[in-house]
This record gives structure tokens, sequence and C-alpha cells, in this order.
């Protein structure tokens, strides 16, 4: 880990070539800091979403899911285009122009993926005779 903070340091401090002071020392410590704060912070990261992948049913091949409630069972019969987008919503708390830059495009084409997704999942929810409203989830 140390290397690699040494690493990103050397590479912000090359980017940032004109804001690096006379005496370097204190701005690259606080550089390194920062770095060290953001793989912290990604880490921690990857192991909640690890913990919520765990807690999410596996689908089958046939692309339901075995034994969960109504809302994992519509989840898993929608493509994955479609669940990336609502659990980018539901899950982490984005707003379209967030999502959009996740997903490389538009604020107004996440909200249409989002809109269709949420349509085909209430569509799932009620042919599997779902007890949950599409609208209480998400």
């Amino acid at each position: 880990m140390a290397d690699d903070v040494a690493a990103e340091v050397f590479v912000v401090a090359w980017r940032r070539l004109d804001d690096v002071p006379e005496d370097p020392l204190a701005w690259l410590l606080a550089c390194a800091r920062r770095v060290i704060a953001n793989l912290l912070r990604g880490e921690r990261r990857r192991r909640t979403l690890l913990d919520r992948l765990r807690a999410v049913p596996s689908a089958s091949g046939s692309g339901t899911v075995q034994s969960a409630g109504p809302l994992a069972q519509a989840l898993g019969c929608l493509s994955e285009g479609d669940r990336e987008v609502l659990l980018l919503v539901a899950w982490e708390g984005l707003t379209a122009a967030q999502g959009g830059k996740v997903l490389g495009c538009s604020e107004g084409a996440f909200a249409m993926r989002l809109h269709r997704a949420r349509r085909r999942l209430a569509v799932a929810l009620e042919r599997d005779g779902g007890l949950i409203e599409s609208s209480e989830v998400l």
C-alpha cells in the first residue's frame, strides 16, 4: 500500500507541478494524507458493496431468484441494465445527474432509463403477483 500511496502522490505532484511550493514536504505529506483517506474510503465502499451483494440472493440460470421475496424475484427478472439503474437510485441514493455520470450518459437519458426500468419492475411485480407496489419500492 505504501508504494501505491507514494506513486499516487507523485502523480498528483506531477499533474499539479505549478501548485507545488518551494519547500514541498508539507504539501506532499498533506497530499499523501488525502490519498490514504481516499484509499480507505474506497476500501470501505468495496466492503459495504460486498456485504450488500452477499445479502442479495443470486439469480438462477432461468433469470429468477429462488426463495426470495417478490421484489427480489422481480429484480431477478429484469435485465442487468435495468437493475443497475434501479439500484444506483435505490441503494446508492444517486440523482439522475449523478447516475448519468456513473453510466456515461446525460441526465435526461438516465432519467428515461430509470423511468423505463421502473415500469418494467412494476410489470414484473404484477406478473409475479407481488404484494409490493413498485411505486412504494423505488
